[in-house]
């Protein structure tokens, strides 16, 4: 896996809909399990917020606590 992709979830911001302007990280679960359901976006963007789904449901947001605060 490439150590980029949890600190690109703490830098970078969702580029449309409800939560515009959000980072990925903070994107409610309720919001990423809607997503999910309905399948997230081809590319890049996808995979990443398929990853915060994945880190949010399975209880590892302390991953990305100590990345917060880079950049």
């Amino acid at each position: 896996m490439d150590p980029n992709v949890l600190l690109e979830l703490v830098k970078i911001r969702m580029p449309y809909g409800k939560y515009k302007d959000v980072l990925l990280c903070d994107i409610p679960v309720h919001y990423l399990e809607w997503m999910h359901s309905k399948g997230f976006p081809k590319g890049k963007l996808g995979m990443q917020l398929s990853t915060i789904y994945e880190i949010k449901i399975n209880g590892l947001e302390y991953l990305l606590k100590p990345l917060k605060g880079r950049g």
